[in-house]
């Protein structure tokens, strides 16, 4: 008789997401081709988002996103799929701000959750003049 541990399936990814949940939405036909793929520049556009919100929380105020590197779609995102956008604040410079986002999605009926993209995200703080600004200090917990 097998054990527990070895009669479940095996994970789809060998870890969960990093980083806090920052957004999650549901994939909807207007996103995708005709194939049915959403198309990389909506989930690049939800990626943003998350990013900026996590941005925006650390500048106590506006940001603007100057830089995206690093991505790679490891897997398409189909209609119907739920997307969740994970963050975390890797560095902060004078007025700039790092952030790494993973994005992954779920497939309702299965509940299976899958990576399909993460990227590095570079913001800066904006200020009343639309020019950058300096960070403030980080608010203690």
């Amino acid at each position: 008789m097998a054990s527990e541990a070895t009669s479940r399936p095996p994970a789809l990814h060998p870890r969960l997401p990093t980083g806090i949940p920052l957004i999650r939405v549901i994939a909807m036909p207007a996103d995708a081709n005709p194939n049915g793929d959403i198309f990389g520049g909506w989930l690049l556009s939800q990626m943003d988002l998350a990013g900026g919100s996590l941005a925006v929380q650390r500048a106590q105020g506006r940001c603007a996103t100057v830089a995206v590197d690093g991505m790679v779609f490891h897997e398409p995102v189909f209609v119907g799929d739920e997307v969740s956008c994970y963050g975390e604040l890797i560095k902060t410079g004078r007025t700039s701000m790092t952030v790494r986002i993973e994005a992954w999605r779920r497939h309702p009926p299965s509940g299976t959750s899958r990576k399909v993209t993460e990227a590095i995200f570079t913001y800066v703080a904006i200020g009343e003049d639309r020019r950058p600004r300096p960070l403030p200090p980080p608010a203690v917990p």
